[in-house]
């Protein structure tokens, strides 16, 4: 019974000197606050993002890419056909000014494309030939 107090007044001191510490430790952070303007994390600064008004966009680009049609081939082996001449790699935005097709219609060929192994995905929307 001796040995089992005397443990647990180690252990009550290892606590007072633990709570000593992380208020030093606090009062340091508070003083690095105060001297640098207080930068918002991540996590609190990251804010949904707006919606677009797409009507309005999509009516300005059907009208400057409907002259910009390559040829006659079907909707998938135009866009192949530019994915695969490019060497680095082409993004979705450039495939849709390019054919003059939707998001919509690239993003399922891409998707399609990619999952028979056609081509690959180099980066964030971009892809490439095999």
């Amino acid at each position: 019974m001796a040995k089992l107090k005397q443990d647990l007044q180690q252990v009550t001191k290892q606590l007072k000197a633990l709570a000593k510490k992380t208020e030093s430790l606090l009062k340091v952070v508070d003083k690095l606050d105060k001297k640098k303007p207080a930068k918002k994390s991540k996590a609190t600064t990251k804010a949904k993002p707006k919606r677009k008004n797409v009507s309005a966009k999509k009516a300005t680009k059907k009208k400057a890419t409907t002259k910009k049609k390559i040829a006659t081939d079907s909707p998938a082996s135009q866009v192949l056909k530019i994915i695969k001449r490019s060497k680095k790699g082409v993004h979705v935005s450039a495939l849709m000014e390019k054919t003059g097709f939707g998001e919509g219609s690239v993003r399922n060929i891409v998707y399609k494309a990619t999952k028979a192994g056609q081509i690959k995905r180099t980066g964030r929307g971009v892809y490439a030939g095999t």
